[in-house]
């Protein structure tokens, strides 16, 4: 898959909110999603969930790829991401507010440029980066007959 293919997910439902996630494209398994109780059982990673490993994963890939564009070798890294759902002004659950950690297996004196490192490596996660500036959603609902639906629209769409 090449970057102009785009990113292509598709989502099957497997329970009340479980679902199958296929990664199109990629060649990998799919994964299992579940809203924690009381809506779900809990049998698999929520949105919430997918979100922050998300972000945390691309942090973590990013940071080792900055460290390594400085000839550095670094050994292996470990993240923790922390968050709390809090409600915004509509009393809707929110994550407004993540907390990121990411804890190198070396001194960082030891490492090449690491100033440099830590100045630019958040420039490269496409992730926290999109979360941050706020990335659009455009969404549809198709029925079974194939008419097409724009939540918050006036009805049908063109």
């Amino acid at each position: 898959m090449s970057e102009d293919d785009g990113i292509r997910l598709l989502l099957e439902q497997e329970g009340p909110y479980a679902f199958r996630i296929s990664f199109e494209g990629a060649g990998l398994d799919a994964l299992h999603t579940d809203e924690s109780a009381p809506l779900g059982a809990g049998a698999g990673p929520n949105p919430s969930h997918l979100l922050l490993a998300g972000v945390a994963n691309c942090l973590s890939a990013s940071l080792l790829f900055a460290l390594r564009k400085f000839k550095n070798t670094p050994g292996p890294i470990r993240t923790e991401i922390v968050a709390h759902k809090a409600r915004n002004e509509a009393g809707r659950w929110r994550i407004p507010r993540a907390e990121v950690a990411i804890r190198l297996s070396e001194p960082a004196a030891d490492l090449e440029h690491f100033d440099r490192v830590l100045a630019q490596f958040e420039e490269f996660c496409i992730v926290t980066q999109s979360v941050r500036e706020g990335m659009q959603v455009d969404v549809r609902i198709i029925d079974a007959d194939g008419a097409e639906y724009v939540p918050g629209g006036a009805g049908e769409a063109a």
